[in-house]
C-alpha cells in the first residue's frame, strides 16, 4: 500500500511540476491540432440546448442547491447531484464552466437511474487541480521549493474518475470561463478542454486504473449528471448533439440526395470528390511524397476516368481498371452505400484504406456438377460452407477477429443492396438491407502481416474492384468527431 502511495505521489509530482501549456510553447501542439479537427466536425452537428438559461426545466435531483443567476447555472456551496430527465447514449455535450479556488464538481455520463456518477456511469472530473486543498510544497535539498499534489493521476480535471487519467496543462486560472466538449460514441470517450484534446480513449481496451469495478463504464446510455461536491461551480451554454446510430436505410426521397446530417460523396453527375488508386499497397501509397505522389496520382486519375463513369445517376465501373477512392480521408463515420453487382461478381469497401467490408454473390454455384440454386440460404451454407455463401458485409480479411457476417442478408445479383457502415475507433458495425450483419467487430490492419499494428486514424474510403462490373449510388457520409 505504501509503495502504491509513493508511486502515486511521484506521478502527481511529475504531472504538477511540468504541465504542458500550449499558450507557453511556440511549437505545434498535437493536442490542440486534434481538438481543432474534432471541433470542426462538430460545427455541423445538430445542437440542442439542454439548459434554457431561465430555470431547471429538464433537470431533477438537487434542485434546492442548483439555481439560475443571470443565465448561469450555479451549483451552490453544499450542492450535490443535478440529473437530466432524459437519458443519452451516443452524444457530444458542450458547456462552459467556472471554478472557485479548489472547486470540485463532475459531469456524469451514461449514469443509470438513481446511480452514482463514478461507478454506475462515468464521471468526467471538473476540478481546480491546482487548488491548495489538493497539494502543498516541499523544500528540496538544494533549497528550491517544489509543488506537490495529493491527487492521483485519475483525479485531475478531465479524467474519467478511477478509470483513465487526462492530460493536463489546459485548464484556465480560477475565475475564468473554460469551454469543454465531452464526446461519447460507442466505447470512444473524447474530452476537449479549451480547444485541446485531454482525453481520447476507447474503453473496450481499458482496465480501470484505480483497480476498482466500474460497471457503468460499459453502459450504452444513461442520464447526464452534474455531480456536485459541496463547492460553488458555475455552468452556462449547455448543449447536446445526438450521435445515435442512423436508421439502417437513409431517409431520403430522391437518389443521391443525402438525408439530414449527412453529405453526399457522389453527386450523381460526375466523379467530383473521387480519385484513382495511386498504389495498391496502402503503406507504399502513404509513403509517396512530392513529385512521386503527383505522378502516381495523375496516372491513377487517368485510369479512373477511363473505367469509372456515371450513367443515369449511377456510379459505374467497367471491370478493367482499379479501385475508386474518396478524395478526402475519413476517421470515424457513418456511411450509406447502395450497390449492385452482376452474377458471380466480387467487390468490397475499404475503410481507412484497409480491406475490407466484403461484397460478393452468395448465390454463385461453386460446384461444376451443381447448376441449380438451393431453395434457402441455410441449404446453400450447409451444402458448400464457403465464405462467399455466408453473405456480404463481413470483414473478410480479419484473422484474429470475426470475419463473417452474422446473417445472410444479400439480395440476388442484379438487385440493389444497401449498407450502413458505422466505424468508431477500429470497430465496425454494419447493417445490410436493414439486418445487422457485423456488430462492433475490430477491423484488423491488413497491411501488417501480424495484424497487430493499429489502423491509421484516418484514410480514404475505397470502392474495390475485382475485375467485374460494379454499380454504386446513394453514397452518403456523416463524420463522427474523433
Amino acid at each position: 500500500m505504501k509503495m502504491f502511495t509513493r508511486l502515486t505521489a511521484l506521478l502527481a509530482l511529475v504531472a504538477t511540476a511540468s504541465p504542458f501549456s500550449a499558450a507557453q510553447n511556440a511549437k505545434p501542439d498535437a493536442n490542440v491540432d486534434a481538438g481543432a479537427r474534432a471541433l470542426q466536425i462538430l460545427e455541423s452537428a445538430a445542437w440542442a440546448d439542454i439548459f434554457n438559461g431561465k430555470d431547471l426545466a429538464g433537470w431533477t435531483g438537487d434542485t434546492q442547491n442548483y439555481l439560475v443567476e443571470d443565465g448561469v447555472l450555479v451549483c451552490k456551496k453544499g450542492g450535490h447531484n443535478l440529473v437530466s430527465e432524459k437519458q443519452y447514449g451516443d452524444f457530444a455535450f458542450q458547456f462552459e464552466f467556472k471554478l472557485e479556488e479548489s472547486g470540485n464538481n463532475g459531469v456524469g455520463i451514461r449514469v443509470s437511474e438513481g446511480g452514482h456518477a463514478a461507478t454506475d456511469g462515468m464521471e468526467i472530473q471538473i476540478l481546480d487541480h491546482h487548488g491548495s486543498r489538493y497539494g502543498g510544497e516541499a523544500i528540496m535539498e538544494n533549497g528550491k521549493k517544489r509543488k506537490l499534489s495529493w491527487l492521483k493521476p485519475w483525479q485531475y480535471h478531465g479524467s474519467i474518475y478511477g478509470v483513465y487519467p487526462s492530460r493536463i496543462g489546459y485548464l484556465k486560472p480560477v475565475g475564468e470561463w473554460n469551454s469543454e466538449t465531452i464526446v461519447a460514441i460507442d466505447d470512444h470517450i473524447l474530452v476537449i478542454l479549451n480547444g485541446a484534446v485531454i482525453m481520447d480513449v476507447c474503453l473496450d481496451d481499458v482496465t480501470p486504473v484505480d483497480g476498482n469495478p466500474h460497471p457503468g463504464m460499459h453502459n450504452k446510455s444513461g442520464h447526464l449528471m452534474l455531480a456536485g461536491h459541496n463547492d460553488r461551480v458555475e455552468f452556462r451554454n449547455l448543449k447536446l448533439a445526438d450521435y445515435s446510430p442512423a436508421p439502417s436505410t437513409p431517409k431520403t426521397d430522391k437518389h443521391n440526395t443525402p438525408p439530414e446530417g449527412f453529405s453526399a460523396l457522389f453527386n450523381g453527375k460526375d466523379l467530383t470528390g473521387w480519385k484513382g488508386l495511386a498504389h495498391r499497397n496502402a503503406n507504399e501509397r502513404r509513403a509517396l511524397k512530392g513529385d512521386d505522389l503527383k505522378a502516381a496520382q495523375a496516372t491513377a486519375d487517368e485510369s479512373m476516368n477511363q473505367h469509372w463513369s456515371v450513367s443515369d445517376g449511377v456510379l459505374t465501373y467497367d471491370g478493367k481498371g482499379q479501385s475508386l477512392c474518396t478524395a478526402n480521408d475519413y476517421g470515424d463515420f457513418e456511411f450509406y452505400c447502395e450497390w449492385k453487382i452482376p452474377p458471380g461478381a466480387d467487390s468490397g469497401i475499404y475503410l481507412r484504406g484497409t480491406p475490407q467490408v466484403q461484397i460478393w454473390d452468395p448465390w454463385r454455384t461453386q460446384s461444376k456438377e451443381e447448376h441449380t440454386v438451393p431453395d434457402s440460404s441455410e441449404e446453400w451454407v450447409e451444402r458448400y460452407r464457403h465464405g462467399q455463401q455466408l453473405g456480404s458485409g463481413g470483414l473478410w480479411n480479419n484473422r484474429r477477429w470475426r470475419n463473417s457476417p452474422l446473417v445472410l442478408a444479400d439480395k440476388k445479383a442484379g438487385e440493389w443492396n444497401n449498407f450502413l457502415i458505422r466505424m468508431v475507433g477500429d470497430k465496425v458495425t454494419i447493417w445490410l438491407n436493414d439486418k445487422l450483419v457485423v456488430d462492433r467487430v475490430r477491423l484488423e490492419n491488413f497491411w501488417d502481416k501480424a495484424r497487430l499494428m493499429p489502423l491509421p486514424r484516418a484514410d480514404q474510403i475505397e470502392l474495390q474492384h475485382h475485375g467485374s462490373e460494379l454499380f454504386f449510388r446513394n453514397l452518403y457520409i456523416r463524420e463522427l468527431p474523433y
